[in-house]
């Protein structure tokens, strides 16, 4: 069984690198993924205007989409709302759900989990928070999925800190989680909020799964160009490639090959979670 996904992450609508963002949105009908996901901030401070051109762009997306909230998905300068109803304008314009959101196709099954709060009892409120009922519902859902389909689980911030990182999740109940979704045999746990692409064994249960970071579609890049992933599998391995601008174009940048569970046990050329650089042209 194979299939691909395209990942996309923070593009932060009001803050965007167009052309990146134009380009990565007709790629994703040339690589005809089995789904093109969208791990949070598509606004860059949640105003009207944003959501709207996020919207705009999400709809031209190779279907099927989905799309998960970030922290700069609230309404940053509506207080009331930023309390109360954080999510109403991202589920209203952009038409996913901010909770339990679910996707099953023939190869692969994806829970989203919310990661984002309007608010917190912290200063910085950017970081992330976890609710452990909503990991195991998740947890629960992807263990049932039927054997060979690929298991992702998708949140805005990473749950385990990635070491050389710029910034940082700073997750609540983070490592908890992801033991739940380690325990549950969940394939991948994909994320954003870092802007930097990076692929690696979450260091839990068998160590066959995966956290996975997607870079940015904004100019607030941190160090890397703005990017997407390209994710591909069969029943040996996952292959993770770092789709890079290059100012007018995207080129493969970066490649994780990860062995899938119950696959081979020799690990291929490159060590799990080992970037390998490639020259290979646009696709």
């Amino acid at each position: 069984m194979s299939g691909r996904l395209v990942q996309v992450s923070d593009v932060h609508f009001g803050r965007e690198n167009a052309a990146a963002a134009e380009a990565a949105m007709e790629l994703t009908h040339t690589l005809k993924p089995d789904l093109t996901l969208v791990t949070g901030d598509v606004t860059q401070s949640g105003q009207p205007e944003e959501f709207e051109a996020a919207s705009r762009w999400i709809d031209r997306l190779a279907n099927p989409t989905f799309v998960v909230v970030g922290n700069h998905d609230v309404p940053y300068f509506n207080v009331w709302h930023r309390l109360f109803s954080p999510w109403k304008a991202f589920e209203t314009v952009i038409g996913h759900p901010a909770h339990d959101h679910q996707f099953v196709g023939d190869r692969v099954m994806v829970r989203g989990v919310t990661t984002a709060r309007g608010w917190q009892a912290r200063l910085n409120w950017s970081k992330g928070v976890i609710d452990l009922d909503q990991t195991r519902r998740a947890a629960q859902a992807l263990e049932a999925a039927p054997a060979g389909t690929l298991r992702v689980l998708a949140c805005h911030h990473p749950l385990i800190e990635m070491i050389g990182t710029p910034v940082s999740g700073d997750v609540k109940r983070g490592e908890a989680a992801a033991m739940i979704f380690a325990e549950a045999g969940v394939d991948l746990i994909l994320t954003g909020h870092v802007h930097v692409p990076f692929a690696t064994p979450i260091p839990l249960a068998d160590h066959c799964s995966y956290a996975v970071g997607c870079g940015t579609l904004s100019d607030r890049i941190r160090g890397t160009p703005a990017s997407f992933n390209l994710i591909d599998w069969d029943d040996r391995e996952i292959t993770v490639t770092v789709m890079a601008w290059m100012g007018d174009r995207f080129e493969k940048n970066q490649v994780w090959r990860l062995p899938r569970r119950g696959g081979p046990a020799v690990v291929p050329a490159a060590a799990a979670g080992s970037p390998v650089p490639t020259g290979e042209p646009t696709l």
